[in-house]
């Protein structure tokens, strides 16, 4: 229901923005700019889904591979613990475990590509689950698909790899100095979606597993750190880029040993496999179409560019300093469109330059967060779930938690230095 409300504010006060614009500010080309936005996201929403065909297909392929060869349930065991008490309706077992914790994996280290794939698998498996009285698949979304979704909108990122990119192709002189300010903003993003959902759901996380996983987090970012530390800055992107694809390639390779071993026709499996991907990315064109065009329409009367002045006007009259604000669009943004945010960063690269605060801050807060919208609409849309419930309002408790702090340790670890 939040999100039907939300799609028609994008739409409703769009109109009447155009509508001011055209008729007392005498604009006449306001209009014609929202219908080319319109049909442009149109086009934009139907090409991203067909474009994900390909990549759902071989991911899901090789996720059957995986499920057949007996790799899955072997990961679902040893995340169970953990998982166990954030999803406590999955059955102790279940593949969506397994595929959950693929998924996640795949986010934290920047994969984005293979991401996508094993989170709509993750989400129909528990589909599978949410079920009525009568066996019947609901379409309102259950307890476990909110937790899996707005952890999934928290993204915890390790690797940043497409932000370091941007950046050394920005010329910046050390890419990945944002590295920390991410690994901490992103992770308090993850915990605050976390906490959130517990709230919601009366999930107790004062528990022994999720204290050793809450601990072992901060062990992992800690070598990442010192790892990333001791490289020359001109290493640190094409290394920590070829560390999470070495990781993704052995995945797919050990799913293929597995389905060996288990002697099963790999190749056939992998087909029906690659055939749900397809029908998958099919399926999710009229759900991303819709969002994307209600957010088009808001860019284009403007409403995004008076949003971010009236924050900085606010801030200002309160006596803070506002340099954080040339930022703010790739904020805003990122929970609506990852390429629109990413575009925006890569226009405050150019124009500040990305060793300049707002450049490393817009840089901090394009990593920090997912694109809540987008993973809403795709991953409820691969189910045909429409009651979403309570799962955008906790996204964007997640969201803002991420960014907030994005600034503060954008504040706190860049401003007034110097690049």
């Amino acid at each position: 229901m939040a999100l039907n409300y939300v799609w028609l504010a994008f739409f409703l006060i769009s109109f009447v923005v155009a509508l001011f614009k055209t008729f007392i500010l005498q604009d006449t080309t306001v209009f014609g700019a929202v219908m080319n936005a319109m049909l442009s996201n149109a086009k934009t929403g139907a090409e991203i889904s067909l474009g994900l065909a390909g990549i759902m297909t071989f991911w899901l392929g090789i996720m059957r591979v995986g499920e057949a060869g007996g790799m899955i349930d072997r990961f679902s065991r040893f995340v169970n613990p953990f998982f166990s008490k954030l999803f406590p309706g999955v059955p102790k077992g279940h593949p969506a475990m397994g595929s959950m914790l693929m998924n996640f994996s795949a986010s934290m280290l920047g994969m984005d590509n293979a991401a996508t794939p094993m989170g709509l698998k993750a989400m129909k498996e528990l589909q599978t689950l949410n079920v009525d009285k009568d066996g019947k698949e609901r379409d309102e979304a259950s307890n476990a698909q909110i937790m899996f979704l707005v952890l999934n909108t928290a993204g915890v990122i390790l690797i940043p790899t497409s932000v370091i990119a941007l950046r050394l192709s920005a010329h910046a002189k050390n890419p990945a100095d944002v590295f920390i300010p991410i690994l901490i903003s992103t992770f308090i993003a993850f915990i605050a979606g976390m906490i959130t959902i517990a709230i919601y759901q009366r999930i107790n996380l004062f528990k022994l597993p999720v204290l050793i996983f809450l601990a072992g987090f901060g062990v992992i970012v800690t070598g990442l750190y010192y790892w990333v530390k001791s490289m020359p800055a001109d290493d640190i992107g094409p290394k920590t880029a070829s560390l999470g694809g070495g990781i993704i390639f052995l995945i797919v390779v050990s799913f293929l040993i597995a389905g060996i071993r288990k002697k099963i026709n790999v190749y056939d499996v992998f087909i029906e496999g690659a055939k749900e991907g397809f029908n998958i990315s099919v399926r999710i064109i009229p759900y991303l179409v819709g969002i994307l065009v209600a957010i088009g329409a808001f860019r284009a009367t403007g409403c995004m560019d008076y949003l971010v002045n009236g924050i900085g006007a606010l801030f200002a009259w309160m006596g803070f300093n506002t340099d954080f604000v040339p930022a703010l669009p790739v904020a805003f943004m990122k929970p609506l469109s990852g390429s629109g945010s990413r575009a925006l960063m890569v226009e405050i690269l150019e124009h500040n330059g990305p060793d300049s605060f707002v450049g490393r801050l817009a840089s901090i807060i394009q990593g920090t967060t997912e694109t809540t919208f987008y993973i809403l609409a795709v991953y409820f849309g691969s189910v045909n779930i429409k009651k979403t419930r309570y799962a955008l309002t906790a996204g964007l408790i997640a969201d803002f938690c991420g960014i907030l702090s994005a600034i503060l340790l954008g504040y706190l670890f860049f401003h007034d230095k110097v690049g």
